[in-house]
């Protein structure tokens, strides 16, 4: 019998959950319609490879920052302003394309200024988590903000193709420029959210910065993860190839590339949905590993499979051994670090979980260039496994981490009253 999520219990959680349930629902739609933008403007791969690195560029200088501004200002408000910016972005994108006059340099362009809204929203967004939904909620909140997204996932790239196809490229932007406003309305609905004085006296600073990056060199557990992330989605990123793999080796349309797009966060829904009724997942550390190396195998079968079928399967797989390895990563992290903090070690993390897809679309576009498509999407995901193995090399404790070792005191503040309490934390082992 299903039970309703505990998270969801919590009302601005819940407002807030919607809203980026919706807002998702457009970014993606917006995301791969610009894949397939771009291979329609120019046939090159490398062309698409420029969309990760329009994307990460800003996310590399900006983010730091904007974990800094999470911890020193009001959350929410720093969320009003990025949304709000990020669905003009849209917006003019879809007017550019609507009379004609858009470029593939007006894409990258419009990319790289969202990406910078991203950089500022993302660690605010993240850490704001905590301070609506009680501490024992807390890995029920983060598995439900996953699915939230994958949902967002399955159907933005599913409902991108049919708009495409009988809307026209710009209604995609259009949607996602209106889906903004479920995010700018929940925020809205949620109303202050109290922050302890702490999160505030660090300011945005090289000082504070620099706290937050040793605070991470620190954590063994954490930065382990957060090179695993990095590794495996910078070797295993097929996304950008989609439209190539779509058109020239599965043979099929603009509407089944919707369907193949959405398949990575149908395996995500299914395992963030079963992961959300488990109270307590053991061995945290081995399924994490386990995920990402059954992560690195689908890929492979993606890349040499010329059935639609097949693919679909091996890519949603894909889907759902990232869920897996999400929902477990960010538990541990967020757990593992104080409320003072949060924004800065989420910004760092920004850079890596963004970092490897971005980047690995420019190797994937630069590898698919000279070498084919398939072949560099059977080549990432033999690199992701084997940086995977190097990882466990060189950080063991990992693999012998099982999310319920000792746990320290520490002062947080309670999302309802805003008061100090001693609650009790994960320790690193």
């Amino acid at each position: 019998m299903l039970h309703i999520p505990p998270s969801l219990k919590h009302k601005k959680f819940f407002y807030l959950w919607l809203g980026q349930l919706i807002s998702i629902t457009g970014t993606q739609m917006q995301l791969w319609a610009l894949f397939w933008h771009v291979s329609q403007l120019d046939k090159n791969p490398i062309a698409l490879g420029g969309i990760g690195l329009a994307r990460i560029i800003p996310i590399i200088i900006f983010s730091l920052i904007g974990g800094a501004l999470a911890d020193s200002v009001d959350r929410r408000k720093v969320m009003f302003i990025t949304q709000s910016v990020a669905a003009v972005l849209a917006l003019t994108l879809g007017l550019l394309t609507q009379f004609g006059q858009v470029t593939i340099w007006y894409i990258y362009v419009i990319t790289a200024l969202q990406a910078i809204a991203v950089a500022f929203d993302g660690p605010s967004r993240q850490a704001l988590v905590p301070n609506i939904v009680p501490k024992e909620d807390l890995p029920n909140a983060f598995s439900m903000t996953f699915t939230s997204f994958q949902i967002g996932s399955v159907l933005g790239p599913a409902l991108s193709g049919f708009v495409i196809a009988f809307a026209g490229q710009e209604a995609v932007y259009y949607f996602n420029a209106i889906s903004f406003a479920a995010v700018l309305f929940a925020l809205f609905m949620i109303g202050d959210v109290p922050q302890s004085f702490a999160e505030k006296t660090a300011g945005v600073s090289l000082k504070a910065i620099r706290e937050g990056i040793q605070f991470i060199l620190s954590k063994p557990i954490i930065l382990s993860s957060m090179m695993l992330d990095f590794v495996a989605t910078f070797f295993a990123s097929a996304s950008t190839l989609m439209p190539l793999i779509a058109k020239d080796v599965l043979r099929v349309g603009v509407v089944e590339y919707g369907y193949l797009s959405a398949a990575p966060a149908v395996g995500a829904v299914a395992v963030a949905l079963v992961l959300s009724q488990i109270k307590h997942i053991p061995k945290q550390g081995l399924i994490f590993l386990g995920s990402v190396i059954v992560f690195g195998l689908a890929t492979i079968v993606f890349g040499i499979t010329s059935s639609f079928i097949i693919a679909w399967i091996a890519i949603a797989t894909t889907g759902a051994a990232d869920g897996v390895s999400t929902i477990i990563r960010n538990t541990i992290r967020q757990l593992q670090t104080p409320d003072h903090i949060r924004g800065r070690m989420t910004s760092v993390n920004q850079i890596f979980f963004m970092g490897g897809p971005q980047l690995g679309e420019v190797e994937a576009g630069a590898v698919a260039q000279f070498f084919g498509a398939a072949l560099a999407v059977v080549t990432g995901g033999i690199g992701s496994i084997i940086g995977t193995l190097l990882i466990i090399w060189k950080w063991p404790e990992l693999l012998k981490f099982n999310g319920d070792e000792p746990i320290d005191p520490e002062v947080v503040i309670t999302p309802s009253t805003g008061a100090s309490i001693i609650v009790n934390r994960v320790r690193r082992p």
